[in-house]
């Protein structure tokens, strides 16, 4: 299925973000407005799209290219009259689409996973579907939104001077050839917006309602609609996984650090691999053995732990997610906790030369990868099941725990700590499960 985007208009309502250039490239946290689009679009299995350009559509143009880079096929159709309504934007693609296409604004975010869901839907004949918002949250500008009137799942009414209204038109869309002729209808009668052929199609009862329930969108018109889109994007980083060290501390200073980051071009695997060589020093420090070099070393563990939330972070929020960056990041962990141990362990050896310190390290090592182990697979079993509460014990409360540790100068009975609580934390996971 093809994906229409319009990207033709000038937003003159973002002046100050907007510079010398389109609207639709403004950068949001290191991708422009029309990238995240497509991206989220091809995220639902859509690859090839149809853009109308207008405003410095040119600049739009040589940005993106043909799609190649983000893997997928883009073409071009420019809309010389782009100051005119929306609706004349669709209809100069009537000749592209001659097939169900899904139609999306340039500027208007939103989750994949409502394309997932719309993309299911059977259309009956010419009819065509309009996602809508029936709980808006206080984000949305309700004076600016246009309003819908459902009856029976079908829009019976839209525009944005209702007055009485069920829900908001969120700017996506289901279409099928119809719209073009309702487009063209609406357009004689002095109607050139999207919202009219819409209209036309709903007064002969062929426009359906989709709920978007309580999935995210948001419509970019101001700079007030541009800071929430990166607030709500930013706490959407926050994983409900998340232990209580990880939620409170390190994501709200991994998370600044990581708008940082998207601004460059650096990798996720390559913030991985920072991750590791922070760990890496850690260890080193630990084993040198005296005071200061284990407080620098217990600093540089909790410093480990909040880069390590930054790959992720970079990854979804510039669409680079993989299994393989998930997995190599996981591996890096695990050697970075060994080294951290180790060093710890050794470290102490040096000083006390006490033997128990080995066996007490090795009692801690197999917890801390027991209890990285157990996580993922409780996580992947309870995913779906909210009726079991997720007592979360994770890396970030190890390595927390390690940097207190240090700055207390207390390692042996850290690990003694760490061994104790990872080992049980396992335990109680297995028994979970086994009572599920």
């Amino acid at each position: 299925m093809k994906a229409l985007i319009i990207a033709a208009g000038r937003g003159s309502r973002l002046k100050g973000l907007t510079k010398d250039e389109p609207k639709p490239l403004i950068k949001l946290l290191g991708l422009s407005l029309v990238e995240r689009v497509i991206l989220t679009a091809k995220r639902a299995g859509i690859d090839e799209f149809v853009m109308v350009i207008g405003y410095l559509g040119e600049r739009i143009r040589e940005e993106l290219g043909d799609g190649d880079r983000y893997g997928v096929k883009v073409t071009y159709i420019e809309n010389r009259e782009w100051e005119r309504g929306n609706g004349v934007s669709v209809l100069k693609a009537k000749e592209l689409l001659n097939e169900e296409f899904v139609l999306l604004m340039a500027d208007h975010l939103f989750d994949v996973e409502i394309l997932h869901s719309l993309l299911k839907t059977r259309l009956e004949g010419d009819e065509c579907v309009l996602v809508v918002d029936k709980r808006p949250p206080d984000y949305i500008d309700l004076r600016e939104a246009t309003k819908v009137k459902v009856r029976d799942d079908k829009i019976v009414d839209i525009g944005k001077r209702m007055k009485e209204y069920d829900a908001i038109d969120c700017g996506i869309f289901l279409c099928t050839q119809s719209i073009f002729k309702a487009l063209d209808e609406s357009i004689k009668d002095g109607d050139e917006t999207l919202s009219g052929g819409i209209n036309v199609l709903s007064r002969a009862g062929r426009v359906k309602a989709f709920e978007i329930k309580d999935n995210f969108w948001i419509d970019i018109d101001t700079k007030s609609d541009y800071n929430k889109a990166e607030k709500i994007l930013c706490e959407k980083l926050i994983k409900p996984t998340d232990g209580p060290v990880s939620k409170f501390l390190n994501r709200p200073i991994s998370i600044r650090i990581s708008k940082l980051l998207v601004r460059t071009k650096i990798k996720p695997n390559t913030i991985s691999i920072l991750s590791f060589f922070i760990a890496l020093l850690s260890a080193l420090f630990f084993s040198l053995g005296d005071y200061l070099y284990i407080i620098i070393a217990g600093i540089l563990s909790q410093l480990g732990s909040i880069v390590d939330g930054c790959d992720g972070e970079v990854a979804r929020l510039k669409f680079q997610q993989s299994d393989y960056g998930a997995w190599f990041d996981a591996v890096l962990d695990r050697y970075a906790d060994a080294l951290i141990i180790s060093g710890m362990a050794y470290g102490y050896w040096l000083l006390h030369s006490d033997i128990k310190i080995w066996i007490t390290g090795v009692i801690a090592l197999t917890g801390s990868f027991m209890n990285s182990y157990t996580a993922i697979k409780l996580d992947s079993i309870l995913i779906n099941n909210k009726n079991i509460p997720r007592i979360r014990f994770g890396r970030d409360i190890r390595l927390f725990l390690i940097m207190a540790g240090a700055v207390l100068n207390q390692i042996f009975y850290t690990l003694i700590i760490i061994g104790i609580l990872t080992n049980a934390e396992s335990i109680r996971r297995l028994y979970t499960l086994k009572n599920r």
